[in-house]
C-alpha cells in the first residue's frame, strides 16, 4: 500500500466507527421510544423520528457568528434543523452546506432555522462561520453556534456526535436533526441526506402547531 494511502487509513476508520456509532445511537434511541404513526398524524420520512413530546431535545445555548446568544428554547415556535458543522471543512460539510441550502429554498416560507453547532472550537471564528455560509449559498434565518471545546463538546455528547481532532482535519459523525416549535426532537439523519426528504419533514412539523 502506498505510503500515502496508508497514513489516511486510521483516519478513515475513525470516521467510519464515528459514523456506525451515531448509527447505532440514533437506532436505539428509536428502540427507547419506537414511534408508529398514527392515523391522524403526518408520518414523517427521516432515519430515525420520535412522537410529539416522546423527547424533549437535549438543551443547547451558545452564541451565534454575532456574538449574540441563541438557545433551542429562544426558537421555540420554529421548526429548527440542527446540524454539526466544521466552516474550514473542505470535504463532506461544504457538500452539506450546499444541500441544507437547497432545503432553505424548498421550505421558504416554513420560518424553520437553520442552527449549527461548531464541531471546530480549534479554527472556527465568526467570520469563517459567515464566509461557509456564502459559498454554501445560505439564506434566510441561520446561526452558527461557536464556543470553546469545554462548552460544545456536552452539546456533542448529547447528540451522539463523535469528534476527533486529527493533524489537518477534525472528523466527526454528520447528522441532522429536526426540533419542532414545542422544542421535542422529532426526526434524524444521517449524511449524506435528500433535500426532498428534509424539506417534507420541515413542512409536515410547521404545519403541526
Amino acid at each position: 500500500m502506498p505510503r500515502k494511502a496508508a497514513s489516511r487509513l486510521p483516519y478513515a476508520l475513525v470516521l467510519l466507527a464515528a459514523t456506525i456509532g451515531a448509527a447505532i445511537g440514533l437506532g436505539i434511541a428509536l428502540l427507547r421510544s419506537p414511534h408508529v404513526p398514527t392515523a391522524s398524524e403526518a408520518p414523517l420520512k427521516a432515519q430515525i423520528t420520535w412522537p410529539s413530546g416522546a423527547k424533549q431535545a437535549p438543551s443547547v445555548a451558545l452564541r451565534d457568528q454575532t456574538g449574540a446568544p441563541v438557545s433551542l428554547r429562544s426558537l421555540r415556535g420554529h421548526v429548527v434543523l440542527l446540524t454539526f458543522l466544521d466552516s474550514r471543512c473542505k470535504r463532506a460539510c461544504p457538500v452539506e452546506g450546499r444541500t441544507l441550502a437547497d432545503v432553505q429554498h424548498r421550505v421558504k416560507g416554513s420560518g424553520a432555522i437553520l442552527a449549527v453547532v461548531s464541531i471546530d472550537p480549534w479554527a472556527d471564528t465568526a467570520a469563517s462561520a459567515r464566509a461557509f455560509a456564502a459559498r454554501a449559498g445560505w439564506h434566510g434565518n441561520w446561526h452558527w453556534l461557536l464556543g470553546q471545546k469545554a462548552t460544545l463538546a456536552p452539546v456533542w455528547a448529547a447528540y451522539n456526535i463523535a469528534v476527533k481532532r486529527t493533524p489537518g482535519d477534525v472528523l466527526h459523525v454528520a447528522a441532522l436533526y429536526l426540533v419542532d416549535p414545542r422544542g421535542d426532537l422529532r426526526a434524524g439523519y444521517l449524511f449524506p441526506f435528500a433535500p426532498d426528504v428534509v424539506a417534507h419533514d420541515v413542512q409536515r412539523l410547521a404545519g403541526s402547531v
